[in-house]
């Protein structure tokens, strides 16, 4: 396996599975802070220190590696070997964080082959491990990374205190560590106006509400990553019941509001969906922007069954395919915007083209 695995292919293998309420979930996500005594944080590291970490953490891998058949198979990627578009690659997949491909020179992520995992290593903490599955899985994503953070520190010398727990980097983590997070796809909440006095109660029961790569990122096609915020005093059998829970209500939420479009203003619906669908088919040039917002419609579409003959896996790779990064390297060349809003309708319209072909054979 070569790097080249993770930048052909689009989505990753584990987004190829149908998760539970994948309609509406489009992913859960589960990642572990942790930091190993004797160094110092990763902000403060001198680039001795940091390759050091790297290369502790890549002999116990190779050394240990056959007794946890996870990351048997897995690639270990250095940033400094990466180019700015590559980086910006595995960003857009979520493989790595926007800080390690843009602040961590001495960085480094170690990818399983079907890329469900992904430990970082020297982003804000020495260890971040980080696992993937599709739909609302969140306890399944917590036994994953459980099952690899006991592995590891068997072998590692955690940073631990016997009242604050795992010590991190920022303040916020310390504690149990973790953060869970789904992505969730909220069309009908936000034509219905329903969004605005949702969000903010969200927060009020400590989680947050992000932009599909984080913080700090803009909620593009109506997609958000909903987290906890709170580590510390709490287990992480309560954060993860807690956000299951609060999903859930999003879920019924998101849900009554499709039922309730489809009821009332059903010929409107159909209407902008399949508009949505002639623009990405027919377009010859779109932004980023407007065509997630044509995706999240036409996704919106198929889920009631509006529209037939197009998979939602074809919109989720779509998602993936048309962002700048991605473009850019499947193109084999820098693109200006004019020229990337050219080559993502280009893009958009050979893939459904193909998907209708497909269908009809």
């Amino acid at each position: 396996m070569s790097l080249e695995h993770f930048m052909q292919n689009a989505i990753s293998e584990w987004m190829r599975v149908k998760g539970p309420q994948s309609d509406i979930v489009f992913s859960s996500r589960v990642r572990v802070a942790r930091n190993l005594t004797g160094f110092p944080f990763p902000m403060l590291s001198t680039s001795s220190q940091a390759e050091e970490i790297v290369r502790v953490v890549e002999e116990t891998w190779e050394k240990e590696q056959n007794h946890l058949p996870l990351l048997k198979d897995a690639e270990l990627i250095r940033m400094k070997d990466l180019n700015e578009l590559e980086k910006r690659v595995l960003v857009e997949k979520h493989l790595i964080s926007p800080m390690l491909a843009e602040e961590s020179p001495h960085g480094a992520v170690l990818l399983s082959k079907d890329e469900s995992i992904s430990i970082m290593i020297n982003e804000e903490d020495h260890i971040r491990i980080q696992c993937l599955f599709p739909g609302l899985q969140l306890e399944e994503a917590w036994k994953m990374a459980n099952h690899i953070d006991d592995w590891l520190e068997q072998k590692l010398s955690y940073a631990f205190d016997d009242q604050c727990g795992y010590l991190t980097s920022c303040p916020t983590n310390v504690g149990t560590g973790i953060r869970a997070s789904v992505m969730v796809h909220l069309p009908a909440l936000a034509m219905t106006q329903q969004l605005n006095r949702l969000l903010p109660a969200i927060t009020q029961v400590g989680l947050a509400v992000r932009g599909i790569y984080g913080e700090g990122s803009e909620a593009l096609g109506q997609l958000y990553q909903v987290s906890n915020q709170v580590t510390l005093g709490q287990s992480e059998e309560e954060i993860i019941d807690k956000l299951q829970g609060v999903v859930g209500q999003m879920i019924q939420h998101e849900q009554s509001a499709r039922q309730r479009l489809l009821e009332v203003s059903s010929i409107q619906m159909e209407d902008r969906v399949h508009r949505s669908y002639g623009i990405l088919a027919h377009s010859r040039i779109i932004d980023s922007k407007e065509a997630m917002k044509r995706l999240s419609d036409v996704r919106l579409g198929i889920d009631l069954g509006l529209i037939r003959g197009v998979s939602a896996s074809v919109m989720n790779e779509l998602m993936v395919m048309i962002q700048p990064g991605f473009l850019q390297q499947y193109a084999g060349q820098r693109l200006d915007a004019e020229e990337r809003d050219i080559r993502r309708s280009r893009m958009i319209m050979e893939r459904l083209a193909m998907e209708q072909k497909d269908k009809s054979v």
